[in-house]
């Protein structure tokens, strides 16, 4: 049958490939001096494939580029930070019948299109060490019968596929029935392997090895182009270079962390220690100064409460920190480490530590929600009553005696590190400064999401011998302050293209039930 399309598929972010991923999409960077994704196209091309579909989502306006010089057509998919290629697959499904599927990061020795194709296959090769790809078992000329992970041999897939078009019409069936969101975090090779016996035929097409490349991460680019050991052409490898005045190669084992809700962070190592790099989100430099952020490390770092922080550069929001390899977080339903977070808490607002400025849940969300006006007018009026509630409650606090004190302002479980030998270390001081302390002892138990009782408990915790009915009302009235600021932060980030999950309504359920 003729190829008729060609989908490839760049949507993603690749968080494996940090920290180049960072900076461009993969498939933008040059293997042997050529980008992957404009080597892929002329292969195709070369071919005989004129009908090219790109599809993208994170850093697209990078890939524009792609229509004038190639040709290509070019989809955007806008919920590529939140699902999977299979929304990517839907969103060209028009283009899907007797087209390769690729994807922009994979790079090929040698051309593996062809004007025709007999079949629908998926490419591979067979190896003989566990590998992280899909193995498969093969049934009568090659049909692909099983799939799964974590064999230490055998055939497994890799690079590109051929749909013909009842393939193709059969799997936009099946992905698009699945309301569900089963395989809203799943490749597209998890549906197929799910659904192989009532999908058309699929064949395996076996490849020499060295002719399949797939750079997962940068270690495997550098493997193979060694030009990238000596010269990263990484801002953000020179950045760690600067610190630690080391060369390219010294700086090695590049790991990704789960993103955070406002940066995203990996690991790397230099000699025989790992530090980790924190890279700003998008849109962050209109809600955090990092000159106080800075400050506050450095104080935090003399109080003992964060050893980690080594380095932070002020005008691009970047920063590096040790390495913790061993601890665990708190357990909210742990009175022992409950009590732990409090103390260390009480021994950070009795430290005396002073800066000109600080956290304003009110007033601060008040500067986010004109942001969110801004870019969409009208966008917060479902939320109008809630916030008037918030406001009345704020104002009752004012003038009832708390003072302000050096606050860390972001205190749920992932910012805290309970180490083997008894040492607590919090982290991450973006939003450190002078503030009410309500918002640090408000914001745990919003995080945990205690009821009013337990709430309660904590709070008289916290205050000890300075317990009155009336601190205790002021830190009930932050408690619904900082779920309210956490919600319209997350409204904002959102805004900016993150993906807050089931946070924001987290943060919204808490800033009602604590409003009441």
């Amino acid at each position: 049958m003729k190829v008729e399309h060609a989908v490839i598929l760049a949507a993603g972010a690749a968080t494996r490939f940090v920290p180049l991923s960072l900076e461009q999409p993969k498939g933008l960077y040059s293997v042997g001096g050529e980008r992957l994704i404009d080597r892929q196209i002329r292969q195709l091309q070369k071919a005989g494939i004129k009908d090219i579909t790109v599809v993208l989502g994170y850093k697209k306006e990078m890939f524009s580029y792609l229509a004038q010089n190639f040709g290509a057509r070019l989809i955007y998919n806008p919920e590529y930070n939140t699902k999977n290629n299979i929304q990517s697959l839907l969103c060209a499904r028009e283009y899907l019948e007797n087209a390769y599927i690729c994807s922009s990061d994979d790079y090929f020795t040698e051309n593996p299109f062809h004007a025709e194709e007999p079949f629908s296959f998926y490419a591979g090769e067979e190896v003989d060490f566990a590998s992280k790809e899909m193995f498969v078992t093969l049934g009568a000329d090659d049909r692909i019968v099983r799939m799964e992970k974590g064999r230490q041999r055998g055939k497994i897939l890799l690079g590109h596929s051929f749909w013909s078009a009842d393939f193709a019409r059969r799997f936009v069936q099946i992905a698009s029935a699945d309301i569900t969101g089963k395989y809203n975090q799943s490749y597209w090779e998890w549906l197929v392997r799910d659904y192989l016996p009532v999908l058309p035929p699929f064949r395996f097409r076996q490849y020499p090895r060295g002719i399949i490349y797939e750079f997962d991460y940068f270690d495997e680019l550098r493997r193979f182009d060694p030009a990238y050991v000596e010269h990263s052409r990484s801002r953000i490898i020179d950045n760690i270079k600067s610190v630690f005045r080391c060369g390219d190669s010294d700086v090695t084992d590049f790991r990704k962390i789960s993103e955070g809700l406002t940066n995203t962070s990996f690991v790397f190592r230099i000699g025989d220690k790992d530090y980790i790099y924190r890279h700003p989100g998008d849109g962050t430099e209109k809600i955090i100064d990092r000159t106080h952020e800075r400050t506050s490390l450095e104080k935090a770092k003399q109080l003992g409460i964060d050893p980690t922080y080594i380095y932070m550069n002020v005008e691009e929001g970047w920063k590096i920190s040790s390495y913790v390899k061993s601890f665990r977080e708190p357990e909210y339903e742990s009175a022992e480490d409950t009590a732990k977070v409090l103390e260390t808490l009480r021994r950070l607002h009795s430290s005396g530590v002073s800066v000109g400025w600080g956290l304003r849940p009110w007033e601060d969300s008040l500067e986010m929600i004109k942001l969110l006006e801004e870019k969409a007018p009208g966008c917060f009026e479902p939320y109008r009553e809630l916030e008037s509630h918030i406001g009345h409650l704020y104002e009752k606090t004012a003038g009832d005696g708390v003072q302000k004190c050096f606050c860390h302002g972001d205190t749920y479980k992932h910012n805290w590190m309970f180490t083997p030998e008894g040492g607590v270390i919090l982290i991450d001081w973006e939003y450190a400064g002078f503030s009410d302390p309500g918002i640090d002892v408000g914001y745990y138990i919003v995080d945990a999401m205690y009821d009013k009782d337990r709430a309660r408990a904590t709070i008289r915790e916290y205050l000890l011998q300075d317990w009155t009915p009336q601190l205790e009302e002021h830190y009930l009235i932050y408690t619904a302050l900082i779920a309210w600021y956490w919600f319209v932060w997350a409204l904002y980030r959102e805004s900016c293209g993150a993906a807050m999950g089931e946070s924001l309504n987290n943060w919204l359920e808490m800033a009602k039930y604590y409003s009441l």
